[in-house]
């Protein structure tokens, strides 16, 4: 063979085994990057179904009493956002925050028509805020992130409760660390009264046969609190189980035949759909603004972050029952339903039945009369894409106005979800009515209902109806936002203020959230 020929042929076999040596390297890649895959897809769902050792009875939020009353009538409650420390497992500390206490906050209690001044008092070491979630009150009092507690300083505001009976909750909300701030611990129920559902034969014995439900999701990094997204989690924090009330692995022992439960969601990012683990039926009473017109009979139950319910169920002496988070199928694709918690299932509060029970009476067949508007006299249509990257193609900014709305009139918004993971949209000051989904009449949970906010899935076109009373003031925003709050903390949130009929947005301060600190 010739010289050429040799060289000829030990080039192919070089070319030979570096091909041989290249194709083995990438399907070694290929195979850890599939079993990497495999490994994450089949490790993203959790379930803490069948694990939980319901061994620590459920705690219940005390409410709390005002210190004082003004000349006027006005209710004084107080309340000290704080560091602290907490014992959720057995020897093991948590650094936390909390209202008046290491965590969560009291049950704040007042009846329609009533004066209340709530002092808050920041003795944390970063400024703050308290959104009251679902009330009806002056944009300046509303704790949105254009009003701001700095540490050491005390911001009191006041106004006339005047809406319906209802279950809301307080929370803070500054701009870009709301999550942050909610998953250390400040949250707590705001309830209100009326002499209609007062009158009702409902169970309404706070902490006996009435009791605060909030489900919180949560993780732990050793003694500490594990706040970090996990991997592929684009709908924010998800933790590896609950509490309720902040306890763990909770029981409750009730004496009552019938128990009413006030569900909310005070999580970050997770949706759970609310059932038993025998698959009992129970009646859906109410939701986020107050009483439904009659009892809805169910088995589950949907409720996003910052939604609220309150369910009644019946018990049999001697028994036990578990509040129970079922697996959800309208997340979107498979990838979102998996990563984003679709998938995940936990057991959430055990109810123990006593040998005796209470004998309760039946519910009503009529329940109240939600005061929503139907749309039929709407002044203006408005239409809200959702989206990771903003609403309506915009992040939010503290001094831009998105939308005006004038006092006194109604308007239809239509929020839409293509996205393809889910969302949800909470207006602030207002209860609105859900007319359509997906152009069809909305299920039994949301007809007619008052809410303030509401999940829109991927693939999901919401039209809603609502009403702006007032008062009108030109220069300080109400938000609208995705209460997924890892989004509303990355800019998923818009504002509009409310003027008279004529009248201009005035110009919210550029520096919001730095400028107005302390009253």
């Amino acid at each position: 063979m010739t010289k050429t020929g040799t060289r000829s042929t030990g080039r192919r076999r070089t070319l030979r085994r570096v091909l041989i040596t290249l194709g083995t390297v990438v399907a070694v890649l290929l195979a850890a990057i599939g079993g990497g895959f495999a490994w994450l897809w089949t490790g993203a769902d959790i379930s803490t179904v069948g694990k939980s050792s319901f061994a620590n009875e459920l705690a219940i939020p005390p409410l709390a009493e005002h210190t004082r009353v003004k000349a006027d009538g006005t209710k004084v409650f107080d309340l000290e956002m704080r560091a602290g420390e907490t014992e959720f497992r057995p020897g093991r500390r948590t650094t936390t925050w909390g209202f008046n206490g290491d965590h969560l906050g009291p049950t704040l209690r007042a009846e329609r028509g009533d004066k209340v001044e709530v002092r808050v008092r920041n003795s944390l070491d970063e400024s703050s805020t308290v959104h009251w979630h679902g009330m009806h009150l002056p944009a300046r009092m509303d704790g949105g992130p254009h009003q701001m507690v700095r540490p050491g300083a005390t911001w009191s505001p006041h106004w006339k409760i005047d809406q319906p009976a209802a279950t809301l909750w307080y929370h803070p909300h500054p701009h870009g660390r709301t999550a942050q701030h909610v998953q250390r611990g400040l949250a707590g129920m705001f309830l209100l009264d009326d002499e209609r559902s007062s009158a009702l034969p409902l169970p309404k014995k706070y902490g006996v046969d009435d009791l605060p439900v909030i489900v919180q999701d949560v993780k732990f990094d050793g003694d500490r609190f594990d706040d970090r997204r996990g991997t592929m989690q684009d709908v924010g924090f998800l933790g590896d189980r609950t509490m309720v009330n902040g306890t763990l692995d909770p029981y409750r022992e009730v004496r009552d035949e019938l128990v009413r439960l006030r569900l909310l969601n005070a999580s970050t990012a997770r949706t759970y759909s609310f059932g038993f683990d025998d698959s009992r039926r129970y009646a859906h009473i109410a939701t986020d603004g107050g009483l439904l017109e009659r009892p809805v009979e169910t088995d589950r139950l949907q409720l996003s972050p910052g939604e609220r319910a309150e369910i009644v169920v019946r018990v049999r002496p001697g028994e036990r029952t578990t509040l129970r988070s079922f697996p959800q199928d309208n997340y979107g694709d498979a990838w979102n339903t998996r990563f984003g918690g679709g998938d995940d299932s936990f057991d959430i509060l055990q109810l123990r039945a006593a040998a005796t029970l209470r004998p309760s009476p039946a519910l009503p067949e009529r329940l109240g009369e939600p005061e929503i508007p139907d749309g039929s006299d709407a002044v203006r249509a408005r239409h809200f894409d959702l989206k990771r990257s903003g609403i309506n193609g915009h992040k939010m900014a503290m001094d831009r106005v998105d939308d005006t709305v004038t006092r006194g009139t109604t308007e239809t918004w239509t929020v839409r979800n293509t996205n393809g993971m889910p969302h949800n949209f909470h207006v602030h000051d207002v209860q609105f009515r859900v007319l359509e989904v997906n152009g069809k009449t909305p299920p039994p949970h949301l007809l007619g209902a008052a809410k303030d906010t509401v999940f829109v899935p991927s693939g999901t076109t919401m039209k809603l109806a609502l009403r702006f009373e007032g008062p009108a003031d030109p220069d300080t925003p109400y938000m609208y936002h995705c209460h997924l709050l890892y989004h509303e903390d990355k800019g998923m949130m818009g504002q509009f203020v409310v003027v008279e009929k004529g009248r201009r947005a005035g110009q919210p301060d550029s520096r919001g959230h730095e400028a107005h600190a302390a009253h």
